[in-house]
């Protein structure tokens, strides 16, 4: 035991620091018991509250909701997932370390694992590990309430260093490594995080397969792919339940083909390239690498009181007061983006070294680094770089399926800091101190030459006004009564606070990165030990991350639990709502900005509208169809929308108002009327007696007509039991009729039975679903019990024993390693 302490006793302390870090920075909040707040989580916390709900009460949650959109699978919102082993050891960490320690300790031992790896002594790979970690977006994905983003970042460096161990010939253990990472990796549940990484993997694995075809290595790089590919197969297995789900689901989101011919476009398999697009950085945005503010910095920047803007106003004749809250209303970011969190910065030192790197660095590992670097940097322009970006979204597969471009850049952001300490490594073991002293020089010269421009003359790269700027003149115009002179004062002022905003970080930068110099020119001339100037860099790293962090993540995000529970206080008319008895109604509140990108109301009752960045796309063509010009109340009959809220133009107070015209939860149709494709049925419901007709597609009407149709005006049908995943209703007619349900047609998964047996059902109305009833009283029940789930969890239960077998076998082959042959 002495001897296991003794030689593991530098990563022990290295433990103990990131401990300590990481419980310092969030200190204040955890001391006074308070919890971050999320807008993102608050937006969760009402789309799973039905799932929630009946968790509570069964122990079971639903695989199906009603929540939102008129009801989806929650695959994409909460699902247990049982079966996978990774679900137990994120369970762990979430209940061992609060929120979000959990995450910052993820990235800070996954990154040191990855510079172990790569040969680091322990207070070397400390710094980089915290240079990874404290990168400012990390930070802001945490604030933001990106978790599962966040998490999925945290293993990209524990996967890519068991990858490179597999590489180097400790097979069995990298392999295993590779399998429980990667594995971690999926069951983080963010799909395009992990695509990015695989995009970077790809570099590293065809730069390997060179150099293995140049040395004439290509059996060892086969053998090491072999046991890389047995990993990733144990990994996919261990996540099959929900890899199989989304690949159900997505098929059928906004993230699949459009079902009208009028929608369908180049990337008809995916995302519009206009929603895709839509945050792509602008090419000169990664001067914020080094300068964070070098765009204005994000939301959590404004101007004080001695602000240019703020002196302005007052100039003009503004109360010194109102010109200090005006000034705080106007965004400083001024690039391509509609908004920002904040800026992708990986810190003036590593900047400094990433330089130097470039220069000294002679491992092939560069190069990877480099190219994914490039990669992710190039994609992330997206719109700005159209022939590099069209080229991934036209061709590569899955690439359009995902939003928010500038988010590649979690593959800079991995690649920075390792190129960075490599190239530390190097000046630390390189015995040719002349030529090592002679590259530190060159990197100095390039990175604070640079850095010396952008506070001298910054202007000379940076224009510092927004694609917007004219028109936020015109608006200031407007809200100064026609002063367009006052108006273009403000709007020059603010180009000045922005240039200041820059400068001022730019100095800083330049600080950092003379002390990174000089400790450079300290290593190079043996004057402190190594270890004592690793950790002089781990100090400078951190100060220089830790400053600009705290400028997004910081103590006032933090409030008390009271305020978290007090974020959804219902108003008067949704405690009357709430008061409804009726188990499975909805209702349009149009007193939101967007109804359909906003789920507070989906906290309290059922809504048509939510949010989900995965929802079905059939109901969103309906939304764009239907209710993007006006509302159709048509559709919102056959959707059982039994209230509906509106804002009084005059007083901007929320009225609600009971439809009485709500179809209800199902009902007998007089007749059927088919049509020839979904642009047809889209056509047919824009306006129909949705209680007396239904819109049926063609393709069904074998089904429809499986028996001869009549009409009993006095049949009925009345739901007599509701749980998100098993509706239950009573029929009697005198006639074989159809039958429509106000409930939301998913295949893949709901079944029909009448009196216990399986029956067919179909599509109707678009996105409902109907039914063929016989004559006679029946018992009629809708199921939701999905394949995609239920069997994918039993393969997830395979693939959890294979990963604990993969690892125990593989920590046994390591401990026989390390045991002293006999004589």
């Amino acid at each position: 035991m002495n001897n296991w302490i003794k030689r593991n006793g530098g990563h022990l302390i290295v433990a103990a620091i990131f401990l300590v870090l990481t419980y310092a920075y969030f200190l204040n909040p955890i001391m006074q018991g308070k919890i971050l707040y999320q807008g993102d989580v608050l937006q969760a916390k009402a789309m799973q509250k039905e799932i929630m709900d009946v968790k509570e009460k069964t122990g079971q949650a639903p695989l199906w909701t009603n929540q939102m959109f008129g009801g989806m699978p929650s695959y994409q919102i909460w699902a247990k997932y049982g079966k996978n082993v990774t679900t137990y050891v994120i369970d762990v960490l979430k209940t061992v370390f609060p929120n979000p320690v959990d995450t910052v300790l993820l990235y800070l031992f996954g990154a040191y694992f990855l510079f172990c790896t790569l040969k680091l002594k322990p207070w070397l790979a400390a710094a980089g590990a915290i240079a990874f970690a404290f990168s400012s977006y990390n930070f802001i994905y945490i604030e933001a309430g990106h978790a599962n983003q966040a998490y999925a970042i945290a293993f990209f460096a524990p996967i890519v260093g068991s990858i490179i161990m597999t590489l180097r010939g400790r097979y069995l253990f990298g392999s295993a490594l590779t399998a429980l990472f990667l594995a971690m990796e999926i069951r983080s549940n963010h799909v395009q995080m992990t695509y990015y990484l695989l995009l970077a993997i790809a570099i590293l694995v065809c730069i390997e397969l060179y150099h293995a075809i140049k040395a004439g290595a290509t059996r060892p790089f086969l053998k090491a792919i072999a046991y890389l590919f047995a990993g990733t197969i144990i990994a996919v297995l261990v996540n099959a339940g929900s890899l199989w789900t989304t690949y159900e689901y997505s098929k059928y989101t906004i993230r699949g083909k459009p079902n009208l011919k009028s929608e369908t476009t180049a990337a008809s398999t995916g995302l519009t390239k206009d929603y895709a697009y839509n945050w792509s950085e602008s090419p000169t945005e990664i001067f914020t690498f080094f300068i964070p503010n070098a765009y204005g910095g994000g939301g959590a920047t404004t101007l004080g009181e001695d602000s240019k803007v703020t002196k302005a106003l007052i100039d003009k004749g503004i109360d010194p007061g109102q010109a200090l809250q005006l000034s705080t209303q106007i965004p400083l970011y001024w690039g391509n983006k509609p908004s920002t969190a904040g800026p992708w910065y990986f810190g003036a030192v590593v900047f400094f070294l990433f330089v130097l790197g470039l220069i000294i660095v002679k491992n092939r590992i560069k190069w990877w680094l480099l190219g994914a670097a490039l990669l992710s940097i190039f994609l992330s322009f997206g719109k700005n770089l159209p022939f590099i970006s069209d080229l991934f979204f036209d061709y590569f597969p899955m690439y359009n399926k995902f939003r928010a471009v500038e988010s590649t850049l979690v593959i800079a952001a991995l690649c920075f800091p390792i190129l960075a300490f490599l190239a530390l490594n190097e000046v630390f073991e390189n015995p040719d101190k002349a030529y090592i002293w002679a590259k530190t020089k060159l990197a100095f010269y390039i990175s604070g030459g640079l850095t010396l421009l952008m506070i001298v003359l910054p202007g000379i790269i940076l224009s510092f006004k927004s694609p917007e700027h004219q028109n936020l003149i015109s608006m200031l115009t407007q809200a100064f009564r026609g002063d367009t002179a006052m108006a273009n004062s403000v709007a020059g002022a603010l180009v000045e606070d922005r240039q200041t905003l820059e400068r001022q970080d730019a100095i800083r930068t330049f600080i950092f990165i003379a002390l990174a110099f000089g400790l450079t020119w300290i290593v190079i001339k043996q004057k402190i030990s190594p270890a004592f100037a690793a950790i002089a860099f781990m100090g400078i790293v951190l100060i220089d991350m830790w400053s600009v962090d705290k400028r997004y993540l910081k103590d006032e995000n933090f409030v008390s639990a009271d305020v978290i529970n007090q974020a959804y206080v219902p108003r008067e008319l949704d405690e009357f709502i709430m008061r409804d008895k009726d188990p499975d109604f909805r209702v349009m509140d149009l007193s939101l900005q967007d109804p359909f990108h906003d789920s507070r109301s989906s906290y309290f009752y059922k809504t048509v509208g939510g949010f989900h960045p995965a929802r079905l796309r059939r109901f969103d063509e309906i939304v764009e169809n239907q209710f993007s010009k006006s509302v159709n109340h048509d559709v919102l009959d056959m959707l059982n929308t039994k209230y509906i809220i509106t804002t009084d133009p005059k007083t901007g107070t929320a009225n609600m108002q009971a439809n009485p015209t709500a179809c209800g939860h199902a009902w007998f149709v007089k007749s059927v009327k088919y049509v020839n494709g979904p642009d047809q049925e889209m056509v047919a419901i824009s306006s129909f007696d949705p209680k007396n007709e239904v819109m049926v597609d063609e393709s069904f009407k074998k089904i429809v007509e499986a028996k001869p149709l009549g009409y009993d005006a006095n049949a009925t049908i009345t739901l007599t039991s509701y749980t998100p995943e098993h509706l239950t209703y009573q029929t009697g007619s005198t006639a074989n009729q159809v039958a429509v349900f106000s409930e939301i047609y998913y295949d893949k998964g709901w079944t029909m039975l009448i009196d216990g047996v399986e029956q067919p059902y179909y599509r109707a109305n678009y996105i409902l679903r109907a039914a063929t009833i016989p004559v006679g009283n029946h018992k009629v029940e809708f199921i939701f019990h999905p394949a995609s789930y239920y069997t994918g969890e039993n393969i997830s239960l395979a693939g959890s024993v294979l990963l604990v077998l993969a690892l125990g076998g593989a920590a046994y082959s390591e401990w026989k390693k390390k045991q002293p042959q006999k004589a």
